[in-house]
C-alpha cells in the first residue's frame, strides 16, 4: 500500500482511493501510476514504462501519453503545474509527490482488473491527440516499440496510399487462451477537431469499420443503430461490453484540422481491459481511405490472433472514391440517412448523394446509398412511388455494375425488388449475396426476415428476427419488429415482453401502442386497446387502432368516425389498414376495394396480407386467393 497526500494506491486490490473513496481508473493507468509511484523522485523513460507495462506487446507511444492524462484526470493534476506527474522534456516523467509506504503482504492476492472507463473527450484533447508533426514531452525515440507493418492492400484504387502507410498489430503471446466469444462492438468515435464540425467524418469512420469488420465470418458485430446509443457518453468499458453482450470494443477519435486528419484508435477486451492493438495515424484526407482499410485489417488481424485463432477471413476493403470531396459528401448523405425516415434529413441525404455521384461517377457506394435512399423516401411517400422505385432499381444496379462486391447495393436492390416488384425469388437472390460479402450484417438478417414473414413462414421470421437483436441489442426497431412478428403468431405474452423492451429503448416509438392494442384487441381487452392506442404517436396508426378498438368495443359510430378520419386524411397512403379495418369489421367487399387500390399503388404494407391477423376473415374468399397469385405468394 502506497500513500501520497490524499491518495493511497492498494496495489493488492488494484485500487486507488482519494480520502477513502474510490476513484475510477482503467487497469493500464493504474499499471503505470503504481510504476510511477514505485519510483519516488526519479525520471522514468518513456522505454522504461512501455517495456515494463507493455512487455507481451509492442504498442505506439501514443497510447503511453493517454494513459497519464487519464492518470493525471483521476488525481486532478495540471501538466503545467504539476503536484503529482511531471513531464521531463526529451527524457520521461518523473512521480514529485512524497510517498509513505504502508506496505502489507501482497503475495498472496492477484490483483483483480477494475471497471475500464473511456477517456473523455478533454483528456484525448490535452496529450493522446496533440500536433500531427511535433514530438510530445518526454518522447524518446518510440522505434524498438513499434512493430509496423507494411499495408499492401489489394486494391488498385487505394495501392499507393496503402503502401505508403504501415499497420501496428499487437503482439500476442503464442499461449495465450483463445477466448471462444467472437464478437466485437464499434463505438462511434469522438470529434476531437477544433471546430468540432467533423461528426459525419467520425460517424462515417465508424460505420465503415462495423461494414469491414461485418465481412468477416465467424465475428459477430454490433449494429450500429446499438453502438451509437453511447455516443458522446463516458461509458465503463465493461458496462459496454454487458449491455451489448460483446467481448471486444474498437474505440477511437478524429482530430481534423484543414487537409490533415489524426485518428487514433483502439481494441480493448472488455473482461480485463487488455488492449489487443492501439494505433494512430497521421495522415492527409486523401489518403483516409486507406487509413480505414488498415484499421479495419490491423483490428481483424488482432482479433484473429486472439479470437479466432489465425482462421478468420481477412477484410476485403471496398472500392472507394480516388476523390476525397466526392467521399466527403458519400459521409455527410450516410450521416443524415442513418438518422432516420425525417422527411428534411432524407433530403439532405439525397442531395449528398447527388454531390458525391457528380464528383465521381464510378463511386459504388455512392450509388447503392443514393438507392437506398430513393427506397426509403418511395416508401413514405416523399416522392412518387413508381419513379422513386424505378430510380431505386437502377442505382442498385448501377452500383453493383461498378462493384459486385457491395453488400449495401445487393441488398438497396432487394429493398426495390420486395417493397414494388414483389419479386420474392430475386430478393432472396439480392439477400444471399449481400449476405455472402457480409455474413455478419444485422440489415441482412432484418430484411430476410421481412420476406420470410411476408411468404408466411413466421418461425423462420422470428428466428431472424432474434438474431437480429441480438446483433443490435439498444435498437428499439429491433424489439418493435420481433415484438409484431410475436403478435401475428399469437405468443402475445412474449410480444408483449418485446414490445416494453421497446418502449424502454424508445418512449416515442411509432407502432408500438397499436401492436399492443391489437394483442389486447385479440385478448378480448378492448377498453384496455382503447387505452392503449391513443397513446399512439402516430395519427395513421390511432386512426387505424381506434376503428379497430371502438368496433370491438360495440361501438360503431365511433369506428365509423375513426375509420372517416383515416380514409379522409391517409386515402393515398394507407390503403392496406383501410382494408384491415374492414376485414376486422366483416366489411369483405370494403376490404377487397380498398385492397385492390392498394395493389394499385403498389402499398408497401399490403405484401403482409398472408400473415396480418386482421385480414383471417377474407381467407376463405376466392378473391384473396387471386390476389395472392396477382403478388406471387404462395397460396
Amino acid at each position: 500500500m502506497k500513500s501520497f497526500k490524499a491518495f493511497r494506491l492498494d496495489t493488492a486490490n488494484h485500487l486507488l482511493r482519494r480520502n477513502g473513496d474510490r476513484v475510477p481508473i482503467t487497469p493500464k493507468a493504474f499499471d503505470i501510476l503504481a510504476y510511477l509511484v514505485e519510483r519516488p523522485g526519479r525520471v522514468v523513460t518513456q522505454d522504461e514504462i512501455l517495456e515494463a507495462v507493455w512487455s507481451e506487446t509492442f504498442v505506439n507511444p501514443e497510447v503511453l501519453r493517454k494513459y497519464i492524462l487519464e492518470i493525471r484526470k483521476a488525481l486532478g493534476d495540471r501538466p503545467g503545474n504539476p503536484e503529482f506527474i511531471e513531464t521531463v522534456p526529451k527524457r520521461g516523467y518523473r512521480f514529485v509527490a512524497t510517498v509513505t509506504d504502508e506496505s502489507v503482504d501482497e503475495s498472496a492476492a492477484e490483483p483483480p482488473d477494475v471497471p475500464t472507463s473511456h477517456a473523455t473527450e478533454e483528456q484525448a484533447t490535452e496529450e493522446s491527440v496533440g500536433s500531427a508533426t511535433a514530438p510530445a514531452e518526454g518522447e524518446s525515440s518510440p522505434d524498438k516499440h513499434r512493430l509496423w507493418k507494411p499495408a499492401i492492400i489489394v486494391l488498385a484504387v487505394v495501392a499507393a496510399a496503402a503502401i505508403a502507410g504501415y499497420v501496428q498489430v499487437a503482439r500476442i503471446r503464442t499461449n495465450a487462451p483463445i477466448i471462444k466469444n467472437t464478437s466485437i462492438a464499434v463505438l462511434p468515435f469522438a470529434d476531437l477537431s477544433p471546430a468540432k464540425d467533423q461528426e459525419y467524418f467520425s460517424d462515417g469512420l465508424a460505420q465503415q469499420l462495423i461494414n469491414d469488420l461485418a465481412k468477416v465470418s465467424g465475428l459477430k458485430v454490433v449494429g450500429r443503430s446499438s453502438t451509437f446509443q453511447f455516443k458522446g457518453k463516458n461509458e465503463d468499458v465493461r458496462d459496454v461490453g454487458r449491455k451489448l453482450g460483446v467481448a471486444n470494443v474498437l474505440e477511437g477519435s478524429v482530430r481534423r484540422k484543414g487537409n490533415y486528419v489524426r485518428i487514433t484508435t483502439e481494441l480493448t477486451t472488455v473482461d480485463d481491459g487488455f488492449q489487443l492493438w492501439s494505433q494512430t495515424y497521421d495522415r492527409e484526407i486523401k489518403d483516409i481511405f486507406a487509413v480505414e482499410d488498415e484499421i479495419a485489417l490491423a483490428a481483424t488481424e488482432a482479433l484473429q490472433l486472439k479470437l479466432l485463432g489465425g482462421n478468420g477471413q481477412p477484410v476485403a476493403p471496398t472500392l472507394r472514391s480516388a476523390n476525397p470531396e466526392a467521399y466527403e459528401a458519400y459521409l455527410q448523405a450516410e450521416f443524415f440517412s442513418g438518422r432516420g425516415l425525417n422527411k428534411e434529413d432524407l433530403r439532405k441525404a439525397l442531395a449528398y448523394t447527388n454531390t458525391a455521384i457528380k464528383l465521381d461517377e464510378k463511386y459504388g457506394p455512392a450509388w447503392a446509398l443514393r438507392g437506398s435512399v430513393q427506397n426509403m423516401m418511395a416508401e413514405s411517400g416523399l416522392i412518387d412511388p413508381a419513379e422513386g422505385f424505378r430510380e431505386a432499381r437502377d442505382d442498385a444496379e448501377r452500383a453493383i455494375t461498378l462493384d459486385p462486391t457491395l453488400a449495401s447495393a445487393h441488398l438497396a436492390l432487394a429493398g426495390t425488388q420486395i417493397s414494388w416488384d414483389w419479386d420474392w425469388e430475386a430478393a432472396n437472390t439480392s439477400i444471399t449475396q449481400a449476405a455472402a460479402l457480409e455474413p455478419g450484417s444485422v440489415e441482412v438478417l432484418r430484411i430476410r426476415s421481412y420476406r420470410s414473414r411476408v411468404l408466411g413462414n413466421l418461425d423462420q421470421a422470428i428466428t431472424l428476427s432474434e438474431q437480429a437483436v441480438a446483433l443490435d441489442p439498444l435498437n428499439a426497431n429491433s424489439y418493435s419488429g420481433l415484438g409484431y412478428l410475436l403478435y401475428v403468431a399469437g405468443r402475445y405474452n412474449e410480444a408483449q415482453v418485446a414490445l416494453q423492451k421497446t418502449l424502454d429503448l424508445n418512449p416515442q416509438a411509432t407502432y408500438f401502442h397499436l401492436t399492443r392494442g391489437k394483442i389486447l384487441i385479440a385478448e378480448g381487452k378492448p377498453q384496455q386497446a382503447l387505452a392503449e392506442i391513443e397513446k399512439e404517436p402516430s395519427d395513421v396508426n390511432k386512426f387505424t387502432g381506434q376503428a379497430l378498438a371502438y368496433y370491438a368495443l360495440g361501438r360503431e359510430q365511433d369506428s365509423n368516425a375513426a375509420l372517416a378520419a383515416l380514409i379522409a386524411n391517409y386515402d393515398t397512403l394507407a390503403a392496406d389498414q383501410i382494408a384491415q379495418v374492414y376485414a376486422y369489421r366483416g366489411q369483405s367487399d370494403k376490404s377487397f376495394e380498398w385492397l385492390e387500390r392498394a395493389y394499385e399503388q403498389r402499398d408497401p404494407g399490403l405484401p403482409e396480407i398472408k400473415s396480418n391477423p386482421l385480414f383471417k376473415n377474407l381467407h376463405r374468399d376466392s378473391r384473396y386467393r387471386e390476389l395472392l397469385k396477382k403478388m406471387h405468394l404462395p397460396i
